[in-house]
């Protein structure tokens, strides 16, 4: 059985001053009990706090609220399963899912902060993993 990932073009933020472009690939396929690697690359570094990039990645099943899998790019939520890693830095970063389990299916979201003419703009990104 193949578990698809479905991943959405997205423009994540605008305004007047600056822009922040966040890009995923159009669609990633893997086997159950696979491995399965979400992208995310944003045209304008991600902003670092003490040696942190400020990315995070959700989860969002059917009907529920969205869930923190993985924050400050690396660190994984507590309570979160191992499956889940983050990795990258600058302007890519990439969420790997392992060992792939049909209850991975939900909507995956990149978020990262960056400072534009020294205003804090928030980029979500979405992608779907069916």
């Amino acid at each position: 059985m193949d578990v698809c990932l479905k991943l959405v073009w997205s423009l994540c933020f605008s305004e007047s001053r600056g822009q922040v472009t966040v890009t995923q690939p159009g669609a990633v396929s893997s086997d159950l009990g696979a491995s399965a690697t979400i992208t995310c690359t944003t045209s304008q570094d991600v902003y670092v706090y003490s040696s942190n990039h400020r990315l995070a990645w959700y989860q969002q099943r059917d009907g529920e609220t969205p869930k923190l899998l993985i924050y400050w790019a690396t660190r994984r939520e507590s309570g979160i399963s191992s499956r889940f890693s983050g990795s990258g830095s600058n302007s890519f970063f990439t969420l790997t899912i392992s060992d792939v389990q049909a209850e991975d299916a939900a909507v995956y979201y990149c978020q990262s902060v960056h400072y534009i003419n020294s205003q804090g703009l928030h980029s979500p990104s979405a992608s779907s993993l069916q």
